[in-house]
């Protein structure tokens, strides 16, 4: 399927605010990352869940040492939570994530929020969402 990474976003979000009604909060993170993963590939998108993001340190190669929660269709990061609030350094885990895999688009998703609009957030690699044609 090719889908520009906004339409992977709107899709994505449109998937987890389902979800986050559905289930409601509280439960574990794995929980959210496998419906979410099922929920994405029903809607025709290829997820990798647990995606190893490998970095270069001084020559070495360090492969085990991030994983991404969701990666969809090789575009869109998506970052999962199940805490009361997001904390400063969820935000700062997927502009890493973003950084180390060249992408500009990422999602973090906190199912423990009271909200699923309260608990999501989009962050941005060097990015700025195009104009309306």
């Amino acid at each position: 399927m090719t889908t520009d990474v906004e339409e992977l976003a709107r899709i994505s979000l449109d998937c987890g605010y389902k979800l986050h009604r559905e289930i409601g909060p509280g439960l574990l993170e794995t929980v959210y990352e496998v419906l979410l993963a099922e929920f994405l590939a029903e809607r025709g998108l290829r997820v990798e869940r647990q995606k190893i993001v490998p970095i270069m340190f001084r020559g070495k190669l360090l492969d085990e040492t991030f994983r991404v929660d969701l990666l969809v269709e090789d575009r869109l990061v998506i970052e999962l939570k199940s805490t009361e609030r997001h904390a400063p350094v969820h935000a700062k885990q997927v502009l890493t994530y973003l950084r180390l895999m060249s992408l500009p688009l990422g999602l973090l998703m906190n199912f423990g929020a009271p909200s699923f609009k309260e608990g999501v957030k989009r962050l941005a690699n060097d990015y700025y969402r195009p104009l309306s044609r």
